[in-house]
C-alpha cells in the first residue's frame, strides 16, 4: 500500500461539537469514586450502549494521587468515542461533583449531567433518574450517522503486555510500522510504558525531534527509576515478569529494546504527561505511562486515543471501556492457544511467509475496519478491565 492510497484510505465515523472524531458511540456512566461505582454498574446495566468501570480512586488520595484520577475522569468524558456522560457522585468524596464536572467541561462540550447520591434519594432513586437520563442521552446518539473522514485523525495508542521475543521480533515491529505510517499520513501514535523504556531511553531520547524533547525522555526514565530507589529498590537490578522470563525475556534491558519498537523510526515530536489531552496530527508522541497494561491503556484512552494496538507474545485478553484494542501476536503457538482473544498474526513474519509491508497493510485495513464499527475480539468478549495509575505506581 503506497502512502497516496493510504492517504486516499477512510473510515465511517462521529463527528463530535468539540471537532474531534470518534468511532464508538457510547455513553459513559462515570463513577467519580469507588463508593458511586456499583452504583454506575446498575446503571449502565439497564442503559443500552452504556459503559462503565469500577473506579477504585476517588477518595483518601494526596493531591497528586487524585490528580491522576480526574485526568482519566476527564478524559475519558472527552474521548471522542463517547457521545456524552452521566456523572454519579457520592458527595462527600475527595473528588467532589463540582470539581469533576469542571475538569470535564475544560476538555469538551459534550452532553453532561450528573447525580449526586446523598442528595437524590440514596442508590435506588438515584439510579431511577440517572437511567432515564442516560436512556434519552443514547436516544439522542442514536440519531447520528457516521461520516467520512480520513485515516489522519485517528490518534492510536499502542501497548505491548505479556511480552516474550517474538514481541520484540515481529508485533511489535509490525506496530512501529503503523506508527511510521500515520506519521506519513498526518495522523498520530502513541508510545507509552516508561518502564520499558529503562535500558533503552538514550535510543530513544536520539530521535527527539529537539534538546526539550530528548531530555524529557531521560527525565521520565530517571525519575521513575529515583522513586523506585526511595523505596530501597533499583529498578534495573531486577528482572522482567515471570511470564516475561517463561517467554524467554531475560532482561529488563532485553525487554525495552523490543516494546520501543513500537514506535517505528520517526523521531518522537512530543512527551505527555499521564492522561493528558494528546493533540492530533502530531506523528510519533510518547505518553508517561506505568507499566501495567490497563492502567497505561486508560491513561492513552484519557488522553484521546480512540484505537489501541496491543502486541502479545504470552497472550492476554485486556480490553477497554471505551476504545476498541486489537490484539497482535508474533507467537504461532500463543495465536492458536488464544485465537478468542488475539485479532492478528504477525508470525508469519518470523518465518519469512509474509514481509513487513504486507503484514502493515493487514493491520492498516484492521484499524480502519475497527474504526468503521467493527469489534474486537475483546469487544465481542466484553472485556472492559481498566485501572487509573496511582502515585505508588512510580514509587
Amino acid at each position: 500500500m503506497d502512502k497516496k492510497a493510504m492517504k486516499e484510505m477512510t473510515f465511517m465515523g462521529y463527528r463530535r461539537p468539540d471537532g474531534r472524531v470518534g468511532i464508538r458511540n457510547k455513553v459513559l456512566i462515570l463513577p467519580a469514586s469507588v463508593c458511586a461505582s456499583d452504583t454506575t454498574r446498575i446503571i449502565a446495566s439497564q442503559v443500552e450502549n452504556a459503559v462503565t468501570f469500577n473506579n477504585q480512586n476517588g477518595c483518601s488520595q494526596v493531591p497528586s494521587d487524585q490528580q491522576f484520577t480526574m485526568d482519566v475522569m476527564a478524559g475519558y468524558a472527552a474521548n471522542p468515542n463517547v457521545y456524552g456522560t452521566v456523572v454519579i457522585s457520592l458527595g462527600c468524596e475527595n473528588c467532589q461533583m463540582d470539581l469533576v464536572l469542571d475538569a470535564i467541561r475544560e476538555r469538551t462540550n459534550k452532553p453532561l449531567e450528573h447525580f449526586i447520591i446523598q442528595e437524590n434519594g440514596g442508590t435506588i432513586a438515584t439510579i431511577e433518574k440517572a437511567v432515564r437520563s442516560a436512556r434519552k442521552m443514547t436516544m439522542d446518539a442514536s440519531m447520528l450517522h457516521r461520516e467520512e473522514f480520513g485515516m489522519s485523525e485517528l490518534i492510536i495508542g499502542t501497548e505491548c503486555g505479556g511480552s516474550d521475543p517474538t514481541s520484540g521480533l515481529a508485533s511489535n515491529v509490525l506496530i512501529g510500522e503503523i506508527s511510521d505510517r500515520m506519521a506519513e499520513i498526518g495522523g498520530t501514535s502513541i508510545l507509552s510504558e516508561t518502564t520499558e523504556f529503562i535500558g533503552a531511553e538514550h535510543i530513544l531520547a536520539k530521535r527527539g525531534k529537539d534538546e526539550r524533547v530528548s531530555q524529557r525522555i531521560y527525565q521520565i526514565v530517571h525519575d521513575y527509576e529515583n522513586a523506585i530507589r526511595l523505596v530501597g529498590h533499583d529498578v534495573r537490578e531486577g528482572n522482567p515478569s515471570p511470564g516475561n522470563m517463561e517467554g524467554g525475556l531475560t532482561t529488563l534491558e532485553e525487554k525495552s529494546l523490543g516494546c520501543i519498537h513500537k514506535g517505528g523510526h520517526v523521531p518522537v515530536n512530543e512527551v505527555y504527561d499521564y492522561a493528558k489531552q494528546v493533540e492530533k496530527n502530531m506523528g510519533l508522541v510518547i505518553m508517561d505511562t506505568p507499566g501495567n497494561d490497563p492502567s497505561s491503556v486508560a491513561g492513552m484512552a484519557a488522553g484521546g486515543c480512540q484505537i489501541c494496538l496491543f502486541s502479545t507474545g504470552r497472550g492476554t485478553p485486556t480490553g477497554n471501556p471505551i476504545v476498541p484494542v486489537i490484539k497482535i501476536t508474533g507467537n504461532k503457538v500463543t495465536y492458536a492457544n488464544m485465537s478468542d482473544n488475539i485479532d492478528i498474526d504477525a508470525s508469519p513474519y518470523i518465518y519469512g511467509k509474509k514481509t513487513l509491508e504486507q503484514l502493515g497493510d493487514e493491520l492498516f485495513t484492521e484499524m480502519k475496519q475497527v474504526a468503521d464499527g467493527k469489534l474486537t475480539k475483546a469487544e465481542a468478549l466484553g472485556y472492559t478491565e481498566m485501572a487509573i495509575a496511582r502515585v505508588c505506581n512510580y514509587m
